[in-house]
C-alpha cells in the first residue's frame, strides 16, 4: 500500500508541476539529482548523509553538520532536501559537498539513489520516516540516526493501524529525542535505542546570536519602541497591523514569510496611512546610508523584502511576533526568543514544544485573535518592567535547553570508536 501511494504521489506531483511553480522546482529537483549524484561523488570518499525536509529542519541539523565537519574532516557531507523553500535557500551552502533534492520514497529511487551515494553514516532530521530509503540504509548495515525527533501518541506508529508502517522506526540505529514523552511512546512499542538529548536548534540560534550580521539600516530605523514580526502570514499581519495603526508610537519591522510582490502588497494595503519603506529600497540606494537616515527618520514601518536577515533583526526590537500560528503552525521561535524579547504567536501551536514551554515560563504569549492581542499589547506597554521580565524568560529558556549537538557527536564517537 506504501510503494503504491508513492507512486501515486509521483504521478500527482508530475501532473501538479505543469501548474505550479513551486511543485516544479521540486519535480525538476528530483529529477535533477540523479545526474548531481552521478557528477559529483567521488568514489572514494566516505559520505555522511544528512536529509532535512525543508529549511527549519536544516536549521536543525546545521549544527551537528558543522562540528561533524570540523571534528572528523575525512567525511564528506551530502546534503538532500525535500522541499523547494529548503533547497533553493542553501543549495549554496558552503559546509555540505554536495546539495541536492531527495527523490520521492520509490523503491526503484532508493536503491539508485543508494547505489550513487553508499553512505556511512545517516541524519534524517525530526519528522523524516522514508520506508523504503529506511529499509535499505538497514539492509546494508549503514548506521542511521533520527535527529531533534519529537513523537505524540495520535501519531500513526502508535495507532493499531499503523502497526506496519511502524515497523520503519526499528530502521534507525539510535533516537536523538526532544523530550521524555518520546522516549517513552518509543520505549512502549519497544523500541530501546533512544537518549533525549532536546533539539539542536537552541544550538544553532545560539550559534546565530554569536554571528549576528550588523544591519546599518534596521540600526537607523529602530530608534524608540520597536515591534518585530517575522515568518508572517496574512492571517498574523490582519491581527498586528490593526493593532499599531491605532497605536503609531511603536515602529514596526515585518518579515513576511512570503516575500512576492502580491504579499507586499497586501501588507502595504493594511497600513493605512503609515509611512512605510522596503529594505531593499534604501539598503541598494546608499550603502553609505547619507541619504537614507533622511527617509529611516521619517518612516513608520520596515519590510523586510529580502531573505537572511531575520534572525539578526531580532535584537532590535522590544517585543517579537512569531508568524504560522494561524494556518501552517509556528516557525522558529527560538530564533527570537535568544534575543531576550517576549513573543508572541498564534494559537496553532500544539505540536511546538518550545511553544508550550514559553508560555509556561511567561517568555512566550499565545493569542487567538485581535481583541487578545490588543490586550496583551496594552498590558505590556503599561508596565515596562513586564517586557525585560518575560524577556528574560524567553532567553534563559533558550541557554538552558542548548547542548544537544555536543551530546550527539559524543555518543556517536563512542559508536565510531565501537566499531574500529
Amino acid at each position: 500500500m506504501y510503494n503504491i501511494i508513492m507512486y501515486a504521489i509521483q504521478l500527482g506531483v508530475a501532473i501538479a508541476s505543469l501548474f505550479n511553480e513551486k511543485v516544479r522546482k521540486m519535480w525538476r529537483g528530483e529529477r535533477e539529482a540523479f545526474r548531481i549524484l552521478k557528477e559529483q561523488v567521488d568514489p572514494n570518499a566516505q559520505y555522511v548523509w544528512f536529509h532535512a525536509a525543508s529549511l527549519g529542519e536544516f536549521e536543525q541539523g546545521r549544527p551537528i553538520i558543522e562540528q561533524l565537519r570540523q571534528e572528523y574532516p575525512e567525511y564528506k557531507i551530502l546534503l538532500t532536501f525535500y522541499s523547494p523553500s529548503g533547497y533553493e535557500v542553501r543549495k549554496n551552502y558552503q559546509g555540505a559537498d554536495i546539495i541536492c533534492y531527495m527523490p520521492i520514497d520509490t523503491v526503484t529511487n532508493a536503491r539508485r539513489f543508494l547505489r550513487l551515494v553508499r553512505p556511512c553514516m545517516a541524519f534524517f532530521i525530526k519528522y523524516e520516516f522514508w520506508y523504503n530509503f529506511l529499509h535499505i540504509l538497514k539492509h546494508r548495515n549503514v548506521p542511521t540516526y533520527s535527529v531533534s525527533s519529537i513523537f505524540r501518541p495520535n501519531q500513526v506508529f502508535f495507532r493499531w493501524y499503523g502497526k506496519n508502517y511502524g515497523r520503519v522506526l526499528r530502521c534507525f540505529t539510535k533516537f536523538f529525542v526532544q523530550n521524555e514523552e518520546s522516549k517513552e511512546l518509543l520505549n512502549s512499542i519497544g523500541i530501546t535505542e533512544v537518549e533525549i538529548t532536546g533539539d539542536t536548534r537552541f544550538d544553532r540560534v545560539l550559534q546565530i546570536k554569536e554571528a549576528a550580521k550588523e544591519l546599518p539600516v534596521v540600526e537607523a530605523f529602530a530608534a524608540g519602541r520597536l515591534f518585530v514580526a517575522g515568518s508572517s502570514w496574512l492571517p498574523d499581519e490582519e491581527i498586528f497591523i490593526k493593532y499599531f495603526n491605532e497605536h503609531r508610537d511603536w515602529k514596526l519591522i515585518i518579515a513576511p514569510h512570503v516575500i512576492g510582490e502580491d504579499h507586499l502588497q497586501q501588507i502595504e494595503n493594511l497600513l493605512e496611512g503609515r509611512k512605510v519603506i522596503r529594505y531593499t529600497e534604501v539598503a541598494e540606494a546608499d550603502s553609505q546610508l547619507s541619504t537614507v537616515n533622511c527617509q529611516l527618520s521619517t518612516a513608520e514601518v520596515l519590510i523586510i523584502n529580502c531573505f537572511g536577515l531575520l534572525s539578526s533583526i531580532y535584537r532590535y526590537g522590544q517585543i517579537a511576533y512569531v508568524g504560522g500560528g494561524f494556518g501552517v503552525g509556528i516557525h522558529n521561535l527560538p530564533e527570537a526568543a535568544v534575543w531576550g524579547i517576549p513573543v508572541f504567536f498564534g494559537p496553532n501551536n500544539e505540536r511546538f514544544q518550545e511553544a508550550q514551554e514559553l508560555k509556561r515560563n511567561g517568555g512566550g504569549l499565545e493569542i487567538h485573535n485581535y481583541e487578545e492581542f490588543a490586550a496583551r499589547m496594552d498590558e505590556l506597554t503599561a508596565d515596562p518592567a513586564s517586557i525585560l521580565k518575560r524577556g528574560e524568560a524567553a532567553g534563559s529558556y533558550v541557554k538552558g535547553n542548548a547542548g544537544a549537538t555536543e551530546i550527539i557527536l559524543r555518543q556517536l564517537t563512542i559508536l565510531r570508536i565501537a566499531k574500529r
